[in-house]
């Protein structure tokens, strides 16, 4: 009889839950590299415009200082945004650890009651073998006492003749 895992169904149950967090916790990476892909576009733009400002009319520098001042507010906001996608993505990951804790408990136990089971498997067999065993030797000790008999019957008759 093949090894069948009691708690089968639950440990497919926390193996999904666990891909899911895992699906989870990729979506939150993917954000936080959107978010710092956007930081870096930002901080090519102020890199550009300050290139920009300094080969510009000096009539223009109030212009320039307006804008720069919106790209770095915008660079505080988005700084802002990447440190929570980092706090959320952190929880997502701590919560992905406890889904692989939570499998891990049910597959060494799956792993120990399969160790158990091959155990009973072999003290059954070798019950088995044992009994066959002692059914053959006490066969042959029959075979061997009924030639036995049937030899001491065969001397009596030579004997009484």
């Amino acid at each position: 009889m093949p090894f069948n895992y009691r708690l089968q169904k639950f440990l497919e149950i926390r193996i999904r839950k666990k891909e899911e967090q895992l699906a989870v916790v990729q979506e939150c990476q993917k954000e936080v590299m959107r978010i710092e892909g956007l930081i870096n576009e930002n901080n090519k733009n102020i890199q550009d415009t300050r290139i920009n400002m300094r080969k510009s009319d000096p009539r223009m520098y109030d212009g320039f200082d307006k804008f720069l001042k919106h790209l770095y507010e915008e660079g505080e906001k988005l700084e802002q945004k990447r440190q929570e996608a980092l706090d959320i993505l952190h929880k997502e990951e701590e919560i992905l650890r406890q889904r692989e804790m939570e499998v891990d408990v049910l597959d060494k136990h799956k792993e120990h009651k399969k160790e158990e089971y091959l155990y009973e498997e072999k003290m059954r067999e070798l019950k088995t073998l044992n009994e066959i065993g002692s059914q053959k030797h006490f066969m042959k000790s029959r075979e061997n006492a009924s030639e036995e008999e049937l030899e001491e019957i065969l001397q009596n008759k030579k004997v009484s003749e």
